[in-house]
């Protein structure tokens, strides 16, 4: 995507800095000022475009690997490792904002800034930055959705970005020129969407949309009683959580080209908000607090985690590990024990609410997780350590996230709006 503007392809470009030809003295061991706020212009500059590596840094995780499933990693190097709790969990956590430039208060955005009326300019003591960090990089923003951003999605084999809002509205974005190429009224508010393949599959109060885009077919599963909150697919099966607290599951048939019911899974007593499958199993997050395990076999319920004390709101699995949000400010990570149950390992304490996780890598593959807080903000953690890798600010909370090729990834906030983000391919290695 071009970016156009303040914060766009621009800055981008400027952050990476002189070639290695023109290399400065790295003995005098400063880092530019200019360039930490994305605006250095001198080429060749006399001090460092790059962080000095901390001793932090050298001695971060091995590289990890990642799944094409939704929300569902895997790190080789640990694939042999024992059950039980790891060792370098919440080892990295340590103070001090990274890439803060000297003078701000400590990841302290402006909110005169947010709202575009900053009388300070420079001389403003907060940030005046989308975001903190010195791996990833704002490209552009991409503005339509009169609502809150609830679903992102990208279909394979297309080239286009899919967003949906509670605008009631799914819009559908060129990859190449950013621009809005279509708009499409899905009858209700959006309360999530996902796509698998060459389907985008979309939930409204009542149903779920099912979009083929490859052969164009357009369909509308119903069964769901209020709104669907969260959707994944796995075994072969379409899973919804729905607002009645029943997780609705369909097989698709190909002959019919269609969606066939093929169960109804009871336990929650509130909504689901968040689905993930690992492995062989299904987990299910609840407004009723509670994470639900379930066979993916027999569809049955094997385990309930009872260990958070408000709405889980989001659930992932990496390596043999499953993470948990939740409005009780904390990240729970459970591991399963010698007789198959999942016990708490870590537990990582945020100073807001948890909205929403998500798993990606970074420009050096390695595993990062996205977290999202109900103080309109997205925490960058390194996995396992737990150190900080940046943050990123939002008028509003974020609630969707993705990622993309080539070092792409989206957030979407409650004003409607779609970030496009990217990582710098020539950022200072970890290891």
């Amino acid at each position: 995507m071009e970016a156009t503007g303040r914060n766009g392809n621009k800055r981008m470009h400027q952050r990476l800095g002189p070639s290695q030809a023109a290399a400065p003295d790295r003995a005098n061991n400063k880092v530019c000022y200019h360039w930490r706020a994305g605006r250095c212009n001198r080429h060749p500059c006399p001090f460092l475009h790059s962080e000095i590596p901390t001793l932090q840094q050298q001695s971060a995780s091995p590289d990890g690997g990642v799944a094409k499933r939704n929300l569902v990693w895997k790190n080789p190097s640990n694939a042999g490792a024992a059950s039980g709790p790891p060792s370098k969990w919440g080892k990295g956590r340590g103070g001090g904002a990274v890439g803060r430039p000297p003078g701000k208060a400590p990841d302290r955005v402006c909110n005169y800034f947010l709202a575009g009326n900053c009388t300070y300019g420079e001389k403003c003591r907060f940030l005046h930055s989308w975001f903190v960090g010195d791996s990833f990089s704002l490209l552009t923003s991409l503005q339509g959705h009169q609502k809150a951003v609830s679903g992102i999605a990208l279909p394979s084999g297309s080239d286009k970005l899919y967003s949906g809002s509670k605008d009631e509205s799914v819009r559908v974005w060129d990859c190449q020129s950013g621009q809005c190429a279509g708009v499409i009224n899905v009858g209700g508010e959006v309360g999530c969407m996902i796509s698998e393949g060459p389907w985008i599959f979309i939930g409204v109060p009542n149903a779920v949309k099912a979009w083929n885009m490859q052969t164009a077919t357009d369909l509308s599963l119903d069964g769901p009683i209020g709104q669907v909150y969260s959707l994944v697919v796995g075994n072969e099966l379409l899973f919804a959580g729905t607002q009645d607290g029943r997780i609705l599951a369909w097989k698709f048939i190909a002959i019919g080209n269609c969606f066939e019911p093929a169960a109804s899974l009871v336990g929650h007593q509130l909504s689901v908000v968040s689905l993930v499958v690992g492995a062989v199993r299904l987990y299910s997050g609840s407004m009723d607090h509670m994470i639900r395990v379930w066979d993916l076999a027999t569809l049955q319920c094997i385990q309930t985690l009872t260990d958070h004390t408000s709405v889980v709101m989001s659930v992932l699995c990496w390596d043999q590990f499953l993470l948990s949000c939740s409005l009780d400010k904390t990240i729970k990570v459970w591991v399963a024990t010698e007789s198959g149950n999942l016990e708490v390992t870590y537990t990582h304490n945020e100073e807001h609410g948890v909205l929403s996780l998500f798993g990606m890598l970074d420009a050096q593959a390695k595993p990062i997780l996205l977290c999202s807080c109900n103080d309109n903000s997205v925490r960058l953690y390194d996995l396992p350590s737990f150190s900080e890798r940046g943050k990123i600010f939002s008028k509003e909370e974020v609630r969707a996230m993705q990622v993309g090729p080539g070092g792409l990834f989206f957030t979407g906030d409650a004003t409607g709006e779609v970030k496009v983000w990217n990582w710098l391919p020539n950022e200072m290695p970890h290891s």
